[in-house]
């Protein structure tokens, strides 16, 4: 199995919620992440691989960022270090950049300001391969193996080095995100900002100015000038999550955005020319949605140049170990945990689990069971899932016809597959299928669907 090509970032911090905070913001932007929450977790993470890396807190307990510091120069001579430190503990984190450290970052930070002086770090402290030296992707990432990822990531060598804009389609989960960046780090652009905008969580009242900024005054607490994302992704990469969701304003906006490669901040009169490719992604059905009106079709073509369609995790399940193994290597490393192993068993049930939430859903669940887990072996038992394989249960009647495009047979199945991620509970299958409880009842003894034992005797009584 190779390891994947990304910078490792080992983060140390007493506080918590603070690693947490780290880890999930670097994550976020493709960046592979170690925590510690000690100087001595950090120096036994240290020994256990190569890190790229090191962002450490200067007052902690025991052995404090100044001693590590002091440590990490003599051992690992060459690695970068930021520190992050309240107001009161800058003069050490002055000191410690006389003696050799890169930066240093206050508390509380910005994290846009973290992401920003951490690429500037790891692009000055390690020479980028040549883009013409790159292995193709199906052979330098991890847990390839089926034949839609590989044709996938054939795809993904061939447009990353052109400017087009693309449009990533796939379930929640899938890795839409990853893929963005994958065409952003294997093409010429690949040294400029790399700005994630999520469309999906941003309030529609914010996102014109998170995505266009403001002018001082343009309104109510605009108290200085800002600039926007769009602005600030100028030759790079700008990634527009969800793009489904915005308003028909906001489509507007964007539209003369992508046709003229010039912005205008809220409130203000001059243009400001933009160049930078533009990625989006969405997990909704944008033809439905045009077909609808309630997403323009002109702009719809203009990010769809080429569109990348990124599979289910349930129609490559060949890459379900190699993911798997991966992933729970990482978290052992990341949680200070002697190596699990995953039996025959385990990796079998995770290759039959249907995984509705793709990727994502079985990263989350490996990382429960990496801590819960006994002895270092990770059984079924540990993943806490509550779905079954997708082995439909024998039915008290003869199988319908397959081809069969009913309304009667579409019912069935959505029963079915509502009874199996609800365990058999039939309570809870009737309120993921929004009817109640009574009706759920009627349906199984029509469509003489077996519950076995698995059934809630509580649902029989409504």
């Amino acid at each position: 199995m190779n390891t994947p090509a990304k910078p490792t970032i080992l983060v140390v911090d007493d506080d918590l919620d603070i690693l947490a905070v780290l880890e999930a913001r670097l994550s976020s932007i493709d960046y592979r992440v170690l925590t510690a929450s000690g100087g001595e977790k950090a120096l036994k993470l240290l020994k256990s691989g190569p890190v790229d890396l090191l962002i450490s807190d200067v007052k902690m307990p025991g052995l404090g960022g100044m001693d590590l510091f002091s440590a990490v120069q003599q051992i690992y001579p060459g690695l970068p270090v930021m520190f992050l430190t309240a107001y009161g503990t800058i003069p050490d984190a002055v000191k410690a950049m006389k003696a050799g450290a890169v930066e240093y970052l206050t508390k509380p930070f910005n994290g846009r300001e973290l992401v920003s002086k951490v690429q500037e770090v790891l692009s000055k402290s390690a020479p980028r391969q040549p883009l013409d030296s790159l292995p193709p992707l199906s052979e330098s990432l991890w847990g390839v193996k089926s034949a839609a990822m590989s044709e996938l990531y054939d795809l993904v060598d061939r447009i990353a080095r052109s400017d087009v804009n693309v449009l990533l389609l796939g379930e929640s989960g899938v890795g839409k995100e990853r893929i963005a960046h994958l065409l952003h780090e294997r093409g010429p652009r690949r040294e400029q900002p790399f700005v994630v905008v999520d469309c999906g969580s941003t309030p529609t009242g914010l996102l014109e100015s998170e995505l266009f900024g403001h002018v001082r005054g343009a309104f109510t607490h605009a108290i200085k000038d800002k600039k926007g994302l769009i602005e600030a992704a100028d030759k790079g990469t700008l990634f527009l999550d969800e793009i489904g969701n915005i308003s028909h304003d906001m489509q507007v906006r964007l539209l003369r955005f992508l046709e003229d490669k010039k912005i205008r901040r809220i409130g203000d009169l001059k243009e400001i020319p933009v160049n930078c490719r533009v990625i989006s992604a969405t997990n909704s059905d944008l033809r439905e949605e045009v077909a609808s009106g309630n997403f323009r079709e002109d702009l719809y073509y203009r990010l769809r140049v080429v569109t990348l369609k990124i599979p289910p995790l349930r129609d490559r399940r060949e890459d379900i170990p190699g993911l798997a193994q991966y992933f729970v290597e990482n978290f052992c490393k990341t949680h200070d945990l002697p190596l699990v192993k995953l039996p025959a068993e385990t990796t079998r049930y995770l290759c039959e689990y249907p995984w509705p939430g793709n990727v994502r859903e079985l990263k989350n669940a490996l990382e429960g069971a990496v801590v819960l887990c006994r002895d270092s072996v990770l059984h079924k038992s540990d993943l806490g899932l509550t779905g079954l394989p997708e082995n439909p249960p024998k039915s008290r009647t003869p199988a319908a016809d397959t081809s069969s495009l009913s309304l009667e047979e579409s019912e069935r199945n959505a029963i079915l597959r509502a009874l199996q991620q609800a365990g058999f509970v039939q309570k809870e299958a009737a309120h993921l299928l929004g009817i109640s409880r009574r009706a759920i009842h009627y349906k199984i003894k029509k469509y003489g669907i077996d519950c076995g034992k698995r059934s809630n005797k509580n649902d029989e009584d409504d």
